[in-house]
């Protein structure tokens, strides 16, 4: 299947503040991202001696209109862009980080979209690079667990893969009118059930104000693993991290997702379900670094900014500055 609904980025967007053209010390993002075409596969040049890390778009909230929630997660990617650009660039030469291009939604085919993007991500994995996915609606995640899946076939490497998705809901709904942004996660599990395959799910920060009865039964019925937001308080760390190490040490890989929704409306307005009771930042960063610490973690998104809603852009700031602390990790994992 050939790429076709894909698009190149335009170089324009990485632009910024240049304190110094010549040092690297004073350097941000925007100066040293590299523009690459995967329509164009011969053309990209890769240092596998380096730690490469692939930025892909996803340019589609067809799943939140479906879902009957708020549009306009589709320039998410644009703006988390612009947000990244002006931020300080702390690694050295080792890590280097492309710009992939977006995939987006023709019409309102959003099955195809997700296949598209499964594509992406397979040939990022194969390329051997760290995918980093802009939603775009929660159904980001659909097309990205089947890149990573489709990708470790391919390689003949154990397709194991366990998904720890910071949420505010399950994405669990029956869906038979097709997918949507709130359905992804009962897709994935009906097809690990048909195929004679475990259904590893953890989701952090559900409330329990946005997930009716039927879908904590149904979420429990699959197996999957949840902590509430209510319970996330400091006195509780230990034993949350117990929770999720010990789901992290049962497989060889994990996908991360993010929906922007699990945070507290305060730092994300510019979401399709805003959360006013939802977590905090920090409270999120820290247990999402220890689950990269792990080494274990294989691709990641982060989903549904809508700078529609966005006062002073403050949700894209957010998975910004959350992008740029991951980035640091992996630096850090790397020069261990």
């Amino acid at each position: 299947m050939n790429l076709t609904n894909y698009s190149k980025i335009d170089h324009q967007i990485w632009t910024g503040r240049i304190d110094d053209p010549h040092d690297r010390d004073a350097f941000r993002f925007h100066q040293v991202v590299k523009i690459i075409d995967l329509q164009r596969l011969s053309k990209i040049r890769i240092d596998h001696s380096k730690f490469n890390i692939a930025v892909l778009g996803f340019r589609c909230d067809e799943g939140i209109r479906r879902n009957l929630g708020r549009t306009g997660a589709q320039l998410g990617p644009e703006y988390i862009r612009r947000e990244l650009a002006n931020l300080p660039v702390t690694f050295d030469e080792n890590i280097q980080i492309f710009d992939a291009g977006d995939i987006y939604c023709i019409g309102q085919n959003l099955e195809q979209a997700q296949e598209q993007l499964s594509l992406a991500v397979e040939i990022l994995l194969d390329l051997g690079m760290f995918p980093i996915l802009l939603g775009g609606g929660h159904e980001i995640a659909l097309g990205h667990y089947f890149g990573i899946i489709n990708h470790l076939k391919n390689s003949g490497k154990t397709a194991d893969v366990g998904i720890i998705n910071f949420d505010a809901h399950f994405d669990m709904r029956p869906y038979p009118n097709g997918g949507s942004s709130g359905t992804m996660f009962a897709q994935i599990a009906d097809w690990a059930q048909q195929n004679s395959r475990p259904f590893n799910y953890l989701v952090i920060g559900i409330q329990t104000y946005a997930n009716t009865i039927s879908l904590f039964k149904r979420a429990e019925k699959f197996g999957a693993q949840y902590i509430l937001a209510k319970d996330m308080s400091e006195e509780n760390f230990p034993a949350i991290w117990q929770q999720i190490d010990s789901f992290i040490q049962q497989h060889e890989h994990i996908y991360v997702t993010i929906c922007s929704d699990v945070f507290n409306a305060a730092f994300a307005p510019g979401v399709s379900a805003t959360q006013p009771f939802g977590l905090h930042p920090e409270t999120v960063l820290y247990f999402l670094k220890k689950v990269f610490y792990s080494g274990k973690v294989i691709s990641w998104d982060i989903a549904e900014v809508s700078p529609r809603f966005d006062h002073d852009r403050r949700t894209a700031k957010l998975a910004a500055v959350i992008i740029y602390a991951i980035v640091n990790v992996l630096k850090e994992l790397k020069t261990q």
